[in-house]
């Protein structure tokens, strides 16, 4: 295959421009906010599962402490009732009197048990509650950072497609003029190749696998045309003759 000295030269800005467009997509497709984005959708989600544990165990212990006030208001109303019973003289039978009496010593014990159960309730939906507040503060700090880090992700994102999109277009502009069989070759070796097709001839050095050639191979290629395509014997890649190869 021939090519122009020139074309060959060209095809090199074709690679440097391949390779920078290479390292772009791949900025795009894993930007450095992922990791982060990533971690703080497992941490709310984490969190968005125990507050929803403790949104059931506050509504346990409110319906709970509601129960518990009622308890305490029933058994006052009756003991309300029992002492003015008492007070009014509207018990005359001794033993009647003598139990109405029982009764209200054992209803003052009744509310002393519940009122207790009632503040053990109410203690406990009150650090329920404010665990509940806590973590919703949290939810909240992370769904703020999550919009920062998604907002800083979206610029960088914007930031690559407009360098991609130059890049793309100056490569459209290198690459013409290169011949379709030398540019078909070039894409052929850069996909084998893990991304390098043409690499330049400097100091006796291939610039796609970084072998120093022989002299052998280093005087066949000296005795080739100047327009002749010629390749690495090591890496296959095609290889761009230049004033500093070591000829």
């Amino acid at each position: 295959m021939r090519a122009d000295p020139s074309v060959q030269q060209q095809l090199l800005d074709v690679q440097e421009l391949d390779s920078r467009l290479d390292v772009l997509r791949a900025h795009a497709a894993n930007p450095p906010e992922t990791a982060e984005l990533a971690e703080l959708t497992e941490t709310r989600a984490q969190l968005d599962r125990d507050a929803g544990a403790l949104e059931i165990q506050v509504s346990d212990l409110t319906r709970e402490q509601s129960k518990a006030d009622a308890d305490v208001e029933h058994v006052k109303a009756r003991r309300v009732r029992d002492r003015q019973r008492l007070d009014t003289g509207a018990v005359g039978n001794p033993k009647d009197l003598e139990r109405l009496q029982h009764e209200l010593v054992a209803l003052d014990k009744r509310i002393d048990d519940l009122e207790e159960a009632e503040l053990d309730v109410m203690e406990r939906l009150e650090s329920a509650q404010k665990e509940l507040d806590q973590l919703r503060s949290r939810l909240a700090d992370v769904d703020e950072r999550t919009g920062t880090v998604a907002e800083a992700r979206d610029r960088r994102l914007a930031e690559l497609r407009e360098q991609a999109g130059a890049t793309e277009r100056d490569r459209a502009a290198r690459v013409e003029g290169v011949p379709e069989d030398l540019l078909a070759l070039y894409t052929r070796i850069r996909e084998q190749k893990g991304g390098v097709g043409a690499a330049a001839l400097r100091a006796r050095r291939c610039g796609g696998c970084s072998l120093e050639l022989n002299s052998a191979d280093l005087a066949d290629i000296a005795a080739k045309p100047a327009d002749e395509v010629v390749r690495c014997e090591e890496c296959g890649r095609i290889l761009v003759r230049t004033a500093e190869s070591g000829l």
